[in-house]
């Protein structure tokens, strides 16, 4: 999984695993964060002074591998989710920074479970330059710098969807317009339920993703342990819990196109969730599955960087 935010990281993949100052303060201050940050023609709409305040903090750009500077700049925030300082990042095309204008974006779900897989300062540069957007992405609590606890797709869910609502509401640098969440590995389980749930994502990316929590459980002994942890509940004492985290099981509730990545071979996140997702997915979607004959976990392969930006930019 943590391999997963390296290529995707080295997108959206190398560990994607799958390889925004000056002006007015105008958002400072201000209480709550439905309403949205009002540019001027004077103001730079990719300022982040703009958009701090008491629920929004502390951006601060970071090193994100000297590769991707003349691309793109990455900035680490804070943001609160019932209550919880959850950790966010950033990053943003200068293409699009230049245009002072608000641009598309992909949401990234990461892998990993509590400090495993977390974020790190260079993972969403090489996400941002093959999808060429804008790209957002939650610690989720109990992870690196955030709050609280990992409960591994449950409460933390929270964190995704109030990272989409600043989104829509708080960054008026993000056109809303086409949002796309790509999640990796774990990131599966934070991808799909907030879809299910959450109309605004408009496009999934499911890199090597998780969706069913109940094979999880029984094929890899690591994630017993993980998921009795997490969860709080072996599947045989709360299945509903379980099964809110497993797509395949409700797949028929995703309406939106889909694109699918996963190696044969993976030994992480078995093949045989992905196929059986695609095989429901199909039925009542627009889903593209995309495989490897190798065992590489949440790898893109960089011949299909090019098939991920023309699938972004399809009508």
């Amino acid at each position: 999984m943590k391999r997963l935010t390296a290529i995707i990281l080295s997108l959206v993949m190398a560990t994607i695993v799958f390889s925004a100052c000056s002006g007015n303060s105008i958002v400072k201050n201000q209480e709550s964060v439905s309403e949205t940050a009002v540019a001027t023609e004077e103001t730079n709409i990719y300022d982040m002074e703009n958009y701090e305040n008491s629920e929004v903090f502390g951006f601060v750009k970071v090193n994100q591998g000297g590769k991707y500077d003349g691309f793109c700049t990455t900035y680490k925030f804070n943001y609160l989710s019932d209550g919880l300082k959850i950790e966010g990042y950033l990053s943003i095309p200068l293409s699009v920074e230049k245009t002072q204008k608000p641009g598309k974006c992909v949401m990234f779900n990461h892998g990993g479970n509590r400090d495993y897989g977390k974020l790190e300062n260079n993972t969403l540069a090489p996400i941002c330059a093959v999808c060429d957007r804008i790209v957002i992405a939650s610690q989720y609590r109990g992870c690196g710098g955030s709050e609280g606890e990992d409960h591994f797709g449950g409460d933390d869910l929270n964190d995704v969807i109030k990272l989409i609502d600043l989104c829509e509401k708080h960054f008026s640098f993000i056109d809303m317009d086409d949002f796309c969440v790509a999640g990796s590995s774990r990131g599966g389980v934070m991808t799909y339920p907030a879809a299910r749930k959450d109309s605004r994502i408009k496009r999934i990316i499911a890199l090597s993703a998780l969706c069913d929590l109940f094979e999880a459980y029984e094929v890899r002994e690591d994630m017993k342990t993980v998921l009795k942890e997490t969860i709080g509940f072996t599947p045989e004492e709360k299945p509903e819990e379980y099964k809110e985290r497993s797509a395949v099981y409700w797949a028929d509730e995703i309406k939106i196109p889909v694109l699918m990545f996963h190696a044969k071979q993976d030994k992480q996140v078995p093949y045989s969730q992905a196929e059986k997702l695609y095989e429901k997915l199909k039925n009542n979607t627009d889903c593209t599955f995309i495989t490897y004959d190798d065992d590489i976990h949440g790898i893109v392969h960089e011949k299909d960087y090019q098939t991920i930006r023309d699938w972004l930019n399809q009508e």
